[in-house]
């Protein structure tokens, strides 16, 4: 027979205790009182604390079996999942958002533009009780992340569109491979240089931020930064060439000429050849003429072939320079006046990251007019070889014998 006192003992214990236990802290707590009473000892501290005997019960189990450091249930433990309560949940739930699902191409990742409360109603409708915070869950466990509708619009889609993403990765790796380089390049949104407004904020003492011009209307009298990137996608590097005229043809192939001078020579000290990857659009593209011609100067000058490969149509957001280099340039420079070159070089040239990206950057100040002609005979002369698929895509420019 257990004593009064003991109850009521228990029971202060029990009321100082309890508000700092968790579930299993809770149970552990009373299954060691009911094991030091001994006979008795569950009915007990079940009367002092007002616990189940059944809980009592599973925590002298627990004692018996220890639990891994860190967790409060065994394994499998809890309420289940409802998308394992219900099995056909998640199937119905990738029938609701497959029509309107758009895939990129460059890595396993779905969107949907569909609202959590809008799948969520649809799916009640079809039998199964689950809110819109269980509908989050389903969804990002099938791979899924919302996104702003607005976003879901990308223009024409080109009936090759993935497949050219697979080409140029089958390339991409057979290059990296061999060892060779495989450059991502494009040129970065011009800057206005002068006192103007950068988009972004920094820590400054409180109430004295950056004082610049209350206007940055366009004006052609204004000097202007171009910044042309050259990712290297094997060694995770980076070069910006940041020109202050037009961006031409020319000026692409001078930034991936002086980018290998300065960095990938050194990288790759027995090239092969060299894989570029590019948008279709732009100083680098694939129907600009004067871009073929300086592609066949660099290929003479370096010795070695120079395969081409540009991204299909609407897809320049998929080059990996532009969130690989181009992302981290922003947010290094953000909330900082672009008030000078030197400014703008010394902000891309100190741009890293945790995964270790390194850039160099220096001022391109060499003129580079626009509106060059190429005749058909300065073209005939590009030793190019188109290849099988998509040769207004893809295709090597090789040395000229001499």
């Amino acid at each position: 027979m257990i004593a009064a006192s003991q109850i009521r003992t228990l029971r202060r214990k029990w009321k100082a205790l309890a508000p700092t236990l968790d579930e299993r802290s809770r149970r552990i707590w009373a299954a060691s009182e009911a094991r030091a009473i001994g006979h008795g000892g569950v009915s007990a501290v079940a009367q002092a604390t007002g616990l189940a005997r059944r809980t009592v019960y599973r925590g002298l189990e627990d004692l018996k079996r220890p639990i891994k450091k860190g967790r409060i249930r065994r394994s499998g433990g809890g309420r289940k999942a409802k998308s394992v309560q219900n099995p056909a949940l998640l199937g119905d739930l990738k029938a609701l958002v497959g029509p309107a699902t758009r895939g990129d191409p460059m890595r396993q990742l779905l969107w949907t533009s569909l609202s959590l409360r809008k799948l969520s109603k649809e799916l009640e409708d079809k039998g199964h009780e689950v809110c819109h915070r269980v509908v989050g869950k389903c969804l990002r466990k099938l791979g899924y992340s919302l996104q702003a509708n607005e976003k879901t619009r990308e223009g024409n889609r080109h009936m090759d569109r993935n497949a050219q993403f697979e080409y140029i990765n089958k390339k991409a790796d057979t290059f990296i491979r061999d060892g060779q380089p495989v450059i991502s390049v494009d040129t970065k949104k011009k800057e206005l240089v002068g006192n103007f407004k950068n988009a972004g904020r920094e820590w400054r003492p409180k109430d004295k931020p950056e004082e610049v011009n209350v206007h940055d209307f366009i004006d052609p009298k204004l000097k202007r930064a171009v910044p042309y990137g050259i990712y290297d996608i094997n060694d995770n590097t980076g070069w910006v060439s940041v020109g202050t005229d037009h961006d031409t043809a020319a000026f692409a192939v001078n930034s991936i000429r002086r980018w290998w001078k300065a960095m990938g020579k050194k990288r790759y000290p027995k090239p092969k050849g060299l894989m570029v990857t590019a948008d279709g659009g732009g100083s680098n593209g694939h129907r600009v003429r004067l871009w073929k011609i300086e592609l066949q100067k660099l290929a003479n000058e370096l010795g070695f072939p120079i395969t081409v490969c540009h991204l299909p149509p609407g897809t320049s957001k998929w080059n990996k320079i532009e969130h690989r280099l181009f992302s981290f340039i922003t947010i290094n420079w953000r909330g900082k006046p672009l008030r000078s070159y030197r400014t703008i070089v010394q902000l891309i040239a100190g741009t890293t990251t945790t995964e270790g990206l390194i850039v160099r950057a220096e001022l391109d100040e060499k003129k580079y007019p626009k509106g060059i002609k190429i005749a058909d005979t300065q073209l005939a002369e590009v030793n190019i070889f188109r290849h099988p698929f998509h040769g207004e895509w893809n295709y090597t420019i090789a040395p000229n014998s001499e």
